[in-house]
């Protein structure tokens, strides 16, 4: 069995095309019906604001499937600690047997889901995207931009976040240099809203961040904050407002999402036209139509990404030898 560390994965591991590539796979698999997706298992730990999940999906005719632990502890910031981690076990599909252990920290979970934010943006987003906002100043915060720079070109970022002022400073420093493009801090999740034409949503909030008289014709929002029952990003009326609804997964999404929100908002229903985003990856919707579309994307993350990632980051690390070989 293969053990890789944290600092081995992300030696080999990187937000790029390939790994964008092997997540927008893994969703036309997912639409094809080539997937078993079991349920996630979440644990809450409420006195620490956290909880456990617990993601896999078997994908016939691969080596290995993913079985994924992720922790979001959202008290760690106290501590001086990051909010996410975990590992993720990937599984022969043959034997059943443990082939590695990827001792990612929650990296990967980064990865893959800024991975599922650029695939997203790819069909929804319009071509045009002079301004860009993020809300929230995290991790996720960080790789959603990244990943919108692999599938659009940025002009100017705005982002807001309700978190101290120095984590949002950091943010505006490192991703100018990162990407060589104009980010500013703002005030007000209203002013990313308004004056974008793609937002991108990455905050744990119970309650609404964005609201719906805000959204305007040609705007593109993809929020991945509500995966857990007590979360929402989204005011329910935005997905009234949108003429396009997308989700990673409906029914997930239903359980966990924005659209469980829109639902006991009696704003939508399973009867509703939410389109897969595996749709989108197969051609059988086009996406976006027109530039003057309000598009959104509600993200829960699916167990077919970490799959993919777990297997991408496998064979790049055994390629490089940086992964340890216990064969005892």
């Amino acid at each position: 069995m293969y053990i890789a560390s944290e600092r081995a994965l992300k030696e080999c591991v990187v937000l790029d095309g390939d790994a964008v590539a092997q997540v927008e796979n893994a969703f036309g698999e997912l639409q094809r019906g080539n997937a078993t997706v079991p349920p996630i298992l979440m644990i809450p730990v409420p006195e620490q604001h956290g909880e456990v999940d617990v993601k896999t999906a078997y994908i016939p005719g691969l080596e290995y499937f993913a079985v994924k632990v992720a922790s979001g502890f959202f008290t760690n910031r106290q501590l001086g600690l990051p909010s996410a981690s975990g590992l993720m076990l990937l599984i022969s599909t043959q034997t059943g047997f443990p082939e590695a252990v990827l001792l990612d920290n929650g990296y990967l979970t980064q990865v893959r889901t800024g991975a599922a934010g650029a695939v997203a943006a790819r069909y929804l987003a319009p071509e045009r995207t002079e301004t860009v906002g993020i809300i929230g100043s995290g991790t996720q915060a960080r790789f959603q931009l990244r990943a919108l720079s692999l599938v659009r070109k940025l002009d100017r970022v705005l982002v807001y976040s309700a978190y101290d002022e120095g984590g949002l400073r950091a943010y505006v420093e490192e991703m100018q240099s990162e990407l060589g493009v104009t980010v500013e801090a703002v005030d007000t999740p209203e002013q990313v809203v308004r004056s974008s034409s793609v937002v991108v949503s990455t905050t744990p909030a119970r309650e609404p961040v964005i609201k719906a008289e805000w959204l305007h014709p040609g705007l593109h929002i993809t929020a991945m904050g509500s995966d857990t029952e007590e979360k929402q990003e989204l005011e329910a009326e935005c997905l009234a407002k949108a003429d396009l609804v997308v989700s990673d997964l409906k029914t997930q999404g239903f359980r966990l999402g924005e659209l469980r929100s829109a639902k006991a908002a009696g704003v939508l229903d399973e009867s509703s036209p939410v389109v897969q985003l595996g749709e989108l990856v197969l051609g059988e919707h086009p996406g976006r139509s027109s530039q003057e579309q309000i598009t959104i994307c509600d993200l829960t993350g699916v167990g077919v990404q970490d799959t993919a990632i777990a297997l991408e980051a496998y064979r790049r690390v055994v390629a490089r030898g940086t992964a340890s070989l216990i064969d005892e």
